[in-house]
Parts: structure tokens; C-alpha cells; sequence
């Protein structure tokens, strides 16, 4: 529950708690927070009870962490009734991606190539973002001072 909790970060709290609530009813606030902690536990586990005798006997191996998607992947990719173990290692991402790479890597290759400068204002592919377009006045529409 608290697992990334530093020994520093829990004298902290310690010393957190002795001011705030004070020595002498330190002990006292303790043993509520653990009366009620330990109802919340209990609650819990009745109602998980509650919902594995509702469900029935073809759910007497339901777990409710397998309800986490992490651990439901998890648990399905062990499973090997699906041949996920073949799919999974005989996909490798790194060569796909490097074989995309070089595909898109010769496409601007070819792409340039097929004219010496490249196209007309343009540098090596890339684009100038820092000029503006060539256009005429005469292509924007006309200014309409009713429609605004």
C-alpha cells in the first residue's frame, strides 16, 4: 500500500502527526485509523464474497485483479493456446521500423534525385516557413463591411 514511501517521507508524516494531533492523542488517532482501515478491509472482502457466490460456480477462479488490464494482459499473453508467443517474438519492431525508415528514406531520395536542385524554393526537401507566399492582391475575395 505505502511502497513508495521513503524512510525520510515517514518521519516526516511521523513528526507531521505528533504536531498536529499532539502526544497525547497520537495513540488514540492511531488505533482509530486502524479500526477503520481494518473495517474497510472487511468490507471489501464480503463484498467480493458476496459477488464470487452471485456468480456462480463457473467463476470459482474469478480473481478481481485480473479485472487490472495490466494483469489481464499479462495473464493472457502466459496463456500460449493462441500461439501469442510465435506472433510476439516473431515480430521485431526495431528491423520493421528500420526497414520504414529506409523506405521513407528513399522515397526523398528518388524524390530529389529526379530533379538536380530539388524543387524550385526549396532547400533539400525542407520548406521556409519564414517567407511569405507569392499571391496577388487580386485573389482575396473583396472586402464585404455589411458581412462583418
Amino acid at each position: 500500500m505505502f511502497n513508495d514511501i521513503g524512510p525520510l517521507e515517514l518521519l516526516t508524516l511521523i513528526v507531521l502527526a505528533v504536531l498536529v494531533f499532539g502526544p497525547d492523542k497520537l495513540p488514540k488517532v492511531i488505533q482509530d485509523i486502524t479500526r477503520t482501515i481494518r473495517k474497510i478491509r472487511e468490507f471489501s472482502e464480503s463484498a467480493k464474497r458476496d459477488i464470487r457466490d452471485e456468480l456462480g460456480p463457473e467463476f470459482k477462479d474469478f480473481e478481481f485483479e485480473d479485472l487490472n488490464p495490466k494483469t489481464f494482459i499479462r495473464k493472457q499473453l502466459d496463456n500460449d493456446d493462441l500461439g501469442l508467443k510465435e506472433i510476439r517474438n516473431g515480430f521485431d519492431f526495431k528491423k520493421e521500423m528500420a526497414d520504414v525508415s529506409d523506405a521513407v528514406h528513399s522515397r526523398d531520395s528518388d524524390s530529389s534525385a529526379g530533379s538536380p536542385g530539388g524543387a524550385p524554393g526549396s532547400s533539400g526537401g525542407s520548406v521556409d516557413m519564414s517567407k511569405k507566399p507569392d499571391t496577388d492582391r487580386d485573389d482575396r475575395p473583396p472586402f464585404d463591411a455589411d458581412a462583418t
